[in-house]
């Protein structure tokens, strides 16, 4: 059941359904995109703020491209995710720590996994080239800077042990307690949780202050 309280059957079956980010969301809005190796581009970005604007879309300062991408991602495709579903082939400019794609230009090798509208699974390969770590971490900077809290900081440390070697390597994480919520039918991630955060209290009673008697 989702948050508007429309219940639904999830299919786990393999295999699991595969969606090209960018590939399925042009087909989904009936628009071409400009190619993904230029997304670093203001022309670019104009064109995703414009887009967003036409369709509807919200996406609070700062409109970067990678934040507009996220939210026509999250309003085309993520919505329809209900059974078990790849979403594949990430944009560079989306995702600063995994490698480029070694066939498709400005795309990733990362799919995150979507079950019921929600993400439970992110995974790509690793990338180990410190020089384009760098460039990517100064992109991620100077976006924070712009106010999205979201984008990285330059992790020197990080940088430098690229610069001694990271062979091949990928890797993957999963929210345990998203998937203990669909296999236990939670509609509240608190129920999954072995600590949830709690809000304070107002009712409770203050500490005595100092001379009183307990």
């Amino acid at each position: 059941m989702d948050h508007e309280g429309q219940a639904y059957e999830i299919d786990f079956t393999p295999p699991f359904k595969r969606v090209s980010m960018v590939h399925d969301l042009e087909k989904e809005m009936g628009v071409k995109f400009p190619p993904p190796d230029t997304y670093n581009s203001n022309e670019t970005r104009k064109f995703f703020d414009k887009l967003c604007a036409e369709k509807g879309v919200e996406c609070p300062a700062p409109r970067t491209t990678a934040r507009l991408l996220d939210k026509l991602v999250g309003d085309f495709l993520e919505v329809k995710c209900i059974d078990p579903t790849f979403i594949c082939d990430h944009p560079q400019i989306m995702s600063p720590l995994a490698k480029w794609h070694r066939s498709q230009k400005g795309l990733t090798e990362r799919f995150e996994l979507f079950v019921m509208k929600k993400e439970i699974c992110n995974a790509y390969t690793e990338l180990n080239d410190p020089i384009r770590q760098r460039e990517l971490f100064e992109q991620q900077a100077k976006a924070k800077a712009e106010g999205d809290d979201e984008a990285m900081f330059i992790d020197e440390t990080f940088c430098t042990a690229l610069e001694y070697g990271l062979p091949p390597t990928a890797g993957w994480g999963m929210g345990i307690d998203r998937l203990t919520m669909f296999l236990t039918d939670s509609n509240n991630i608190k129920e999954v949780l072995f600590f949830p955060a709690m809000k304070p209290d107002d009712n409770k009673t203050s500490a005595p202050t100092e001379g009183t008697s307990v």
